[in-house]
């Protein structure tokens, strides 16, 4: 059995100074795709890390304390490959794949359009870019695990009050309907694979008005597979309760 993880750390410094390396060693994940390290390589303590096991790999941001994702596993990888070799989204650290035998393991950051219409631009580009990239990748690496933060909320329960959020990045029906058929295509939501229905399940929260307090949060982070995978797969959930970030961690538990 393995145990995936994704996280978005919000920053990997501010993370390790709330104790995320004591959090690991009692939660003992496989691999952790992280993202938003907001580091470049040589200001993470990969020592931290070795010493519970891990192999770490890091794809930075050019821009310093920005984006910046990576991926920690205690089995050493066949093969590793740092970015999508698009130039606009490699300079932002947004991808990063390791391959293990016959399945290859993704830590992804989707940008986010909420900062105005040039982000937002920018996130409609990247999404149809980034299902391309992924359908000629599976021509070749058929055997997909796709772990990141994907800002968006795919569905309608995975937003708090979605009557009043559907102008909002992160939320409009375009990206929603790009959610939808990049599913269509072939790969599993493996959360809601384990929890089709049920409401109130988020792995992101505001830092205002209490919104963590009071459960107003957004499911923007995922473990997505390609549907060949589907045997492997033994449970998904959200340890809503760990507080290192904005974000929680969200868990695939499969059989590789």
């Amino acid at each position: 059995m393995k145990k995936i993880i994704s996280y978005n750390l919000n920053g990997i410094r501010s993370a390790i100074n709330k104790d995320l390396i004591g959090w690991l060693k009692a939660e003992n994940p496989d691999i952790v795709c992280i993202q938003e390290t907001k580091a470049q390589e040589n200001q993470i303590e990969n020592s931290l890390f070795e010493e519970q096991g891990y192999h770490c790999y890091w794809f930075s941001a050019q821009k310093k304390g920005y984006s910046g994702v990576g991926i920690i596993t205690k089995t050493k990888p066949d093969n590793v490959v740092k970015g999508m070799n698009i130039e606009a989204y490699d300079n932002e650290g947004r991808f990063i794949r390791a391959d293990f035998g016959d399945i290859s393991v993704i830590s992804v950051y989707h940008p986010s359009g909420s900062s105005g219409e040039d982000r937002q631009d920018f996130k409609m580009k990247w999404l149809e870019n980034f299902r391309k990239y992924i359908n000629e990748l599976s021509k070749t690496r058929s055997k997909l695990i796709i772990s990141g933060d994907y800002n968006i909320c795919r569905l309608w329960i995975d937003i708090h009050n979605p009557e009043k959020q559907q102008d909002v990045s992160g939320f409009l029906p375009e990206e929603r309907e790009w959610f939808d058929n990049f599913i269509n295509e072939g790969f599993t939501d493996t959360f809601r694979e384990f929890h089709k229905e049920e409401k109130n399940h988020y792995s992101w929260w505001s830092y205002r008005a209490g919104a963590r307090a009071n459960n107003k949060g957004w499911r923007i982070d995922y473990n997505i597979t390609t549907n060949n995978l589907h045997e492997i797969l033994s449970d998904a959930y959200i340890l809503t309760d760990v507080v290192h970030s904005d974000h929680c961690p969200v868990v695939l538990e499969a059989e590789f």
